[in-house]
């Protein structure tokens, strides 16, 4: 059988169609022309034998056809040159010579085909509407946009000729091999349902039994198929099937899907040029270690503009946060958790000093007039704080506490409800995508649902691990959790036990929970649960003691700090790590990572060694040590959701910093010693101590400053 390829004809400059002609929508149609035609736009062109007049703005003066599948620039086709016409209808006095250039490529050291370029050149001129200039380039090129083949092809579609479609299928050598049966079934389905919303159920029924059943459909898709028969009407119809009408953009989808099964040298893919743009875009972004610019079209700003002139490129000062702009002294003691509200614009931090406190970050540009105030301090657990989470819509603050879990309004700081369901230390907190609820998660090993209001809606019951952390993926589907396997291991202190270690930051969770490393290994593992069904998808066993677990946007990667001293990036449909980081000191404390910057492409995290770390995600490349925080560990850190350039650092040394990308040369960057001058926030100056996470100097209830 011959393949694609021989197929194919070739059209060259000494192998032009001359039987076909443009009309003013930019698509190709028969017309018997001279072979030394002159180029330019075309006047009159033959739309399956009606005539069309070409007014001055490009667009026919006829307006045959349905709304569906009236002809337009959108999927870019051409057509050989013909006689051109001026826009009173006569003849041009000039004409277009074709140029035959020698070779193939596109220059002489070139790879690029240079038919295949000027080709998508030539679709690309007719989708944003430079019909004229598009036809002229044909002539001058000598290379047909496509055959009349295809475009009768496409003509048949769009206005819904079925039987001919078929035909034209097998005409331009689509095979059983190349997937004839699936097309005609494609093109079957779109006249059952054009048949069944123009109410004709009897023909409907006929394609049904005579046209779709033969195809050797699957029973089930064919079951569905034939109970939208019992649609009450149209508008029923189009809601079932998930289809939007004979006069909206079906037919248009239908003509892309067949596209798959046509050679693209034959019919070439929808935007083709757009398309292969992209794609270097996305790879120059992949290999930018620094990229943190969101493109848009829109956007008043020019860096978030992609430039065909030059290769992009972010520039290291300006676009990775790496420069401390504020040091935020509110705390008395340790501090275990930062975390930025979802409006970018308020900061909840918590610590062993049995506090939360929520910060509202000023509107200000300038960092040196930007203000930090605290609007309250939530002083009402008994033991240390150490898990944080802000509701959707960020009116609800949680807090974890020992065992408890409380519930805070963020408008009047006060305590709304406290929840005692867990019997041991609560260590992981996560909203509901849809803000309808929220998950815990303990070392009670337990594993529980919440609405709203506090009320307990459903359980996991007792799993299998002492949850460390959880986190739910953003497409709503799975609860990943990370923990110990629940051997009963020798040496482990209680819950509400104090660490003997250098730092109190809990080695194995928040909340006051600080128990001694157990003095035999104990088994760690990863469990991927159905959100719905709660049962477990994959339980994976990992080396090290995990700490901290979040989600990437996308619901692919989970990120899992893990002692000793590796955060690992898994592969959620795989179960298998994609990327492993190192550099930072983790093997006493509980240390959390996050993802951050533009389409999160940075890894940070802190440390025990005092220090930020910043990697490149897809690389895994090192890329900042950030120093600045005190003697301990760097326990949390937090991007922020509204500022690609700005992240928070909490750490034991009892403050927070806010780390930025500045131009130093436009913005005025305070140096270390003007920071070191200007610690904001309460508590400076304060000696550092010891506190047990029990010890009963801590105030009650909750205020502002």
């Amino acid at each position: 059988m011959p393949s694609s390829e021989d197929r194919i004809p070739k059209y060259g400059a000494d192998s032009l169609p001359a039987t076909r002609s443009i009309s003013s929508d930019g698509y190709a149609h028969r017309s018997m022309i001279d072979s030394a035609a002159e180029a330019g736009p075309s006047s009159v062109g033959l739309d399956r034998g009606s005539p069309k007049l070409v007014v001055a703005n490009g667009h026919s003066s006829s307006t045959k056809g349905y709304a569906n599948g009236s002809l337009s620039p959108t999927n870019g086709v051409g057509a050989a040159p013909f006689k051109s016409m001026s826009t009173n209808g006569k003849s041009a006095a000039s004409s277009i010579s074709r140029v035959n250039l020698p070779g193939t490529t596109l220059y002489d050291d070139s790879f690029v085909d240079r038919e295949e370029f000027v080709r998508l050149v030539i679709q690309s001129l007719r989708d944003v509407g430079y019909i004229e200039s598009a036809a002229t380039l044909e002539a001058e090129s000598g290379y047909a946009m496509e055959t009349p083949e295809v475009s009768d092809f496409r003509q048949c579609i769009l206005e819904a000729a079925w039987e001919e479609a078929e035909r034209a299928l097998v005409r331009l050598g689509v095979t059983e091999e190349d997937g004839l049966w699936e097309a005609k079934f494609l093109i079957s389905q779109q006249k059952y349902l054009e048949l069944l919303e123009a109410e004709n159920t009897t023909a409907a029924l006929q394609v049904l039994r005579n046209e779709i059943a033969p195809l050797q459909v699957e029973s089930d898709q064919l079951h569905s198929l034939s109970s939208l028969m019992m649609c009450s009407d149209a508008a029923d119809l189009r809601q079932r099937a998930g289809w939007d009408g004979a006069l909206g953009t079906s037919r248009r989808r239908l003509l892309s899907n067949l596209q798959r099964y046509i050679p693209s040298s034959l019919m070439i893919p929808p935007r083709r040029l757009s398309t292969l743009l992209s794609q270097s875009l996305l790879y120059q972004q992949s290999h930018c270690l620094y990229h943190n610019v969101p493109l848009s079209l829109t956007s008043p700003n020019p860096r978030s503009h992609f430039s065909l002139y030059m290769d992009h490129h972010c520039d290291r000062e300006k676009h990775l946060p790496r420069a401390t702009t504020a040091i935020l002294d509110g705390h008395v003691d340790e501090v275990w958790a930062v975390e930025w509200s979802h409006c970018g614009t308020r900061l909840a931090t918590a610590g062993s000093d049995r506090c939360a406190l929520i910060w509202r970050i000023g509107p200000e540009k300038d960092v040196s007039a930007r203000t930090y105030t605290v609007d309250f301090v939530l002083r009402e657990h008994q033991y240390a704080v150490g898990y944080l989470a802000w509701s959707l819509d960020d009116s609800i603050l949680l807090t974890a506490s020992d065992d408890c879990v409380r519930m805070w309004n963020t408008t009047s700081g006060i305590c709304i409800r406290v929840l005692k369901e867990h019997s041991d230390t609560v260590t992981s907190l996560a909203w509901l995508p849809d803000g309808t609820g929220f998950i815990s998660g303990g070392l009670d090993r337990k594993i529980i649902l919440w609405d709203v209001d506090g009320n307990r809606r459903d359980s996991w019951g007792t799993t299998s691990i002492r949850v460390t952390d959880l986190a739910v993926t953003p497409d709503f589907t799975r609860v990943v959790a990370v923990g110990m396997h629940y051997l009963a291991p020798t040496g482990l202190a209680s819950s509400t036990g104090a660490s003997r270690s250098e730092s109190s930051t809990p080695p194995t969770g928040g909340g006051g929970a600080r128990p001694n490393p157990p003095t035999r290994d104990s088994e760690n593992r990863m469990i991927i649960y159905d959100l719905a069904s709660k049962q477990t998808e994959a339980s994976i066993r990992l080396d090290g003691e995990t700490t901290s677990v979040k989600i990437s946007p996308d619901s692919q990667y989970a990120l899992i700090n893990q002692a000793p001293d590796e955060i690992h990036l898994w592969d959620l449909s795989t179960c298998r790590i994609a990327r492993k980081f190192t550099g930072q000191r983790q093997g006493r404390h509980v240390i959390r990572s996050c993802f951050g910057g533009v389409d999160s492409n940075f890894i940070v995290s802190g440390s025990e060694d005092g220090n930020v770390y910043i990697w490149h995600r897809d690389s895994g490349v090192l890329l900042e040590v950030l120093s600045g925080h005190g003697a301990g560990s760097v326990n949390s850190v937090s991007w922020n959701p509204k500022n690609e350039r700005m992240f928070a650092s909490c750490s034991d040394d009892h403050t927070i910093r806010i780390w930025e990308a500045l131009d130093t040369t436009e913005r005025g960057l305070p140096s270390t010693e003007e920071l070191s001058d200007t610690v904001i926030g309460k508590g400076k100056g304060k000696s550092r101590e010891r506190l047990n996470s029990h010890s009963d100097d801590g105030g009650s209830g909750s205020g502002a400053f």
